[in-house]
């Protein structure tokens, strides 16, 4: 179990590096790509085409633990969820991103954007958008708002994006996700779904020379850690865990 499996009920990392050039979509690039990651793990053996033409090579979701990789016209995805250690996921992403040049042709010089993305999902059966609004509150010039007669609240999903860096090229968000509807909240039957917590650190525009995906990959990883570590546990993920204790 990683550091943070205790934190939500499923945790992830995701990294999505974007092409401004289409990837090449011959098969026996695709193949040969997926082959080579396979390699490395052999526990990837779902191979599958999904709608618009993105190709997934997935292990099996049974154990709750699993590795993905897939690949779109313009971007190559990896993701790893509830890995034993963060070092483990790291691994995966490492590895894809040294593959991406040789195999997709991905060159620096064709990034958009590289992002990394710290994931985090808790199952609740109820508005997961009052819920939110109980667990970390509201801006004070929305408060009033909840003295309305009736007032339910329908949507509240916080987003706010920094830039860190003085050409604003790094930037990070962090925002929430519901799958609490108006039905839900008029019919008062709320299903078990994932509520989900990101925080993602992005790079915009091509690498310098000397640059390398790896290299940009392992930087945006560490600040979002430490903006995990430093800010999300204690500022949002144990609240809206002590929240849904209560209920």
């Amino acid at each position: 179990m990683s550091e943070y499996s205790s934190l939500s009920d499923d945790f992830y990392i995701n990294v999505v590096l974007s092409t401004e050039m289409d990837l090449p979509y011959q098969r026996e690039s695709l193949l040969h790509f997926f082959e080579q990651v396979q390699r490395r793990f052999p526990r990837l053996q779902n191979f599958q085409c999904r709608e618009r033409s993105e190709f997934v090579l997935e292990e099996d979701k049974d154990q709750g633990a699993y590795r993905w990789v897939s690949v779109e016209q313009r971007r190559v995805n990896s993701g790893v969820v509830n890995p034993t250690s963060i070092e483990e996921g790291m691994q995966q992403h490492r590895i894809v991103l040294e593959l991406a040049p040789f195999a997709l042709s991905a060159s620096p010089l064709d990034c958009e954007s590289l992002s990394v993305s710290y994931g985090f999902d808790f199952t609740f059966a109820g508005n997961q958008n009052a819920l939110i609004t109980e667990a970390i509150g509201l801006p004070p010039a929305f408060e009033r708002l909840l003295e309305l007669p009736n007032g339910e609240v329908l949507c509240n999903e916080p987003s706010i994006q920094l830039a860190i860096d003085d050409e604003c090229r790094t930037q990070v968000r962090v925002h929430f996700e519901t799958r609490t509807t108006a039905y839900h909240v008029r019919s008062g039957e709320y299903p078990e779904e994932q509520l989900s917590v990101y925080l993602t650190v992005r790079r915009y525009d091509s690498l310098l020379p000397g640059e390398s995906f790896v290299a940009e990959f392992d930087r945006l990883a560490k600040i979002g850690k430490e903006l995990v570590d430093g800010y999300l546990i204690d500022n949002v993920l144990r609240p809206l865990q002590r929240t849904i204790a209560l209920h």
